[in-house]
């Protein structure tokens, strides 16, 4: 029987529209979604389905409480343990969470992406390798209004009135000073070529590095103990 060492746990924050996702997804492609426990923390929005569809709009989705960080955290220990978990299925165009769930299975990377997810100190102790995608504004605000018309069912003016409400202070407030935890910041995210090999060869390595470690149980008996401990 092997021992396993703990999956690598990675982080990947930055604003609304600044390219996260894409990162996320590029590296799922390069380094294998075999490999990797995706957790994106927008899985996460708190059920609203007990409030009148009018008032559903009106909630700061950009706010930390608007989202489930408890049940993150709890999922990425889950994981970290090697158990698997259920990931919440999230409905952005009635603001409620499904019956649905959708199944994660454990394995040697756990990845978790969204934009507060360096705001929340439980959380982000978890964290062994934590990135921010640094995009100017701009650029986010494109994005954004480009994704919540095609994908979310949102207008112009509906997309335009929640950034100047609620995105644009709560980044401000919680994502722009969280910028300070990262360990690597990646301007303009996916479209980064250079930033993203970098990122994908160093993922890779520690993979490696990882699974050079894999003991048995006799193997991590014998191994000598560190002072102190």
């Amino acid at each position: 029987m092997l021992h396993r060492p703990p999956p690598l746990v990675i982080g990947i924050a930055g604003g609304s529209g600044s390219g996260k996702t894409t990162l996320a997804r590029l590296i799922l492609q390069r380094v294998g979604e075999d490999r990797i426990a995706y957790l994106p923390h927008d899985a996460y929005y708190k059920d609203l389905s007990d409030l009148p569809p009018n008032q559903r709009m009106s909630v700061n989705f950009d706010h930390p409480d608007s989202l489930d960080t408890e049940l993150l955290i709890q999922h990425v220990l889950q994981l970290r343990n090697y158990q698997p978990v259920d990931l919440p299925v999230y409905d952005f165009k009635t603001h409620t969470r499904t019956q649905e769930t959708r199944r994660v299975e454990p394995r040697g990377v756990i990845m978790v992406e969204g934009i507060l997810i360096f705001a929340d100190p439980d959380l982000r102790k978890l964290l062994d390798v934590k990135i921010f995608v640094d995009t100017d504004a701009d650029i986010r605000l494109i994005r954004r209004l480009e994704r919540d018309i095609r994908e979310r069912g949102r207008t112009t003016e509906m997309v335009v009135t929640q950034y100047l409400t609620t995105v644009r202070p709560m980044h401000l407030e919680f994502v722009e000073p969280s910028k300070r935890y990262a360990d690597v910041i990646v301007p303009e995210g996916g479209m980064n070529e250079v930033a993203m090999e970098m990122v994908v060869a160093r993922l890779e390595a520690l993979l490696r590095e990882s699974a050079d470690h894999v003991m048995t149980p006799q193997a991590v008996a014998d191994e000598p103990r560190q002072s102190g401990e």
